[in-house]
Order: structure tokens, then sequence, then C-alpha cells
């Protein structure tokens, strides 16, 4: 006998998730129920909850809160019930908690400190599906003046030139640089071209008398220091 599809309003009160929140706090929702939260209302035949648990399992390889930073809007959409204004919600709600965690730790980064950037930019980058570099550039004072994307790259690779990088660094008139940039597939082990490159940067940075201080490879959880690693 086919399974009668239960709405919401024939849930328990107790079980709603908007209900639930509001008297037991946001911290006793699952995953799902959060998310039904903000979606408010599901679709035809399909209650909010089950509705967040269809996106929480549609990344082939990401599955639950992780997938929703590799989802895009044209693949939100293709979900019965998701139409532009939901979708946007949530890749905004995305986006809001990569911030919300980089923000717990921006106050107490030490740009003195390896271990301490990598963390912070970790929160940024880990779960970029391509490569991106940035470069930090800091004033006689060693205080970061700017920071800027300079390149995204493939999958597997990042396309930069000490061209690029070091006429930005000349017009906001860094003193040093820092790079960083992230391995989208979690391994932060230097490849051969990110030695070759770091070389080039370093080359060209001592010429110009813009020392290149670091280079920082981002992994999922983890980093590369290559000044640590005596790399450089």
């Amino acid at each position: 006998m086919e399974k009668k599809h239960q709405t919401m309003k024939e849930i328990p009160v107790s079980e709603r998730p908007y209900e639930k929140c509001m008297r037991y706090g946001p911290q006793m929702l699952s995953d799902a129920e959060l998310l039904a939260v903000i979606l408010r209302n599901g679709a035809k035949e399909k209650t909010a909850v089950e509705l967040a648990r269809e996106i929480l399992e549609i990344h082939p390889y990401y599955k639950g809160l992780l997938g929703i930073f590799h989802l895009s809007l044209e693949e939100l959409r293709k979900l019965s019930g998701i139409g532009t204004v939901k979708a946007m919600q949530i890749l905004a709600l995305g986006e809001l908690s990569k911030r919300l965690a980089a923000a717990k730790v921006q106050d107490k980064v030490s740009f003195h400190s390896p271990q301490s950037i990598a963390e912070y930019y970790m929160e940024k980058m880990r779960h970029l599906s391509r490569e991106e570099m940035i470069l930090i550039c800091f004033n006689g004072k060693n205080k970061v003046i700017k920071e800027l994307k300079v390149s995204v790259g493939t999958v597997n690779q990042t396309v930069a030139s000490p061209r690029e990088l070091f006429l930005e660094a000349l017009r906001c008139e860094a003193v040093s640089v820092i790079m960083i940039h992230n391995h989208p597939s979690g391994d932060p082990t230097p490849s051969r071209q990110d030695i070759i490159t770091t070389k080039r940067m370093q080359e060209v940075g001592n010429f110009l008398g813009i020392p290149l201080s670091d280079h920082i490879v981002i992994g999922d959880g983890s980093y590369v220091s290559f000044r640590e690693e005596q790399m450089m």
C-alpha cells in the first residue's frame, strides 16, 4: 500500500521545524530542519524538511551541509520546489557561513605566523572548486595594506605570472608580499609547478626590492608554508 504524503500541517506542531526552533532553540534542530526553517515551505507532495534533505544530498560527492558550498544556481533550480529566489537564499547561506567562520578567527590572525594566516584563509578557500591565488601586500611596518585575488585557475592549477603579481604590489607600494593559493583536492603538498612559480616570484621580488616572504598552500584542514618547510 502506497504511503500517504504527510503535509506540514499534518505533522504535530512540536515536530514542525519553525515551531520546534521557537520552542527549543535552533541548536535542537537537525541540519535538514534548520535549512527547512530558511526555506519556509516545500513543494507539491514535499514538505520543507523533505526538500531540505534533497538539497543536502544532491551533490554527488559532498553530502550534507558541505555540499551547499559546491552547488551552483543551476543545480539548485533543477530541484522541484526550488526557484531562483530560494536558490539564491541557499547560496547566500553558504557564503554567510564561510564569512562567519572567517570572522571568528580574523581578530586572532597574526600575519607574522604562517599557521595563523593559513587558518584564516582556509575558511575562505578550502571549499573552492578551482585554484585561486591571493596576494597579501605589506607596508614598511609589516601591516597588511591590500589583499588581491590575482588569479583563478583550473581544478588542479592556478596561472599566475610574476608580472601580474608584482604590478599589483607596485601599485599599492608594497614593501613585501605573501602568496596564498588553494588545492581543491584537499592535499596541500606543493606541486612541481608551485615550486617553480615560487622560485620565479622570489627572484623577481628580490630584484624589485619587494621580497616574497612566504608562499602558503591551503588544503582541507591542513597547509604547507614554503617558509616553514625551508623551501625558499
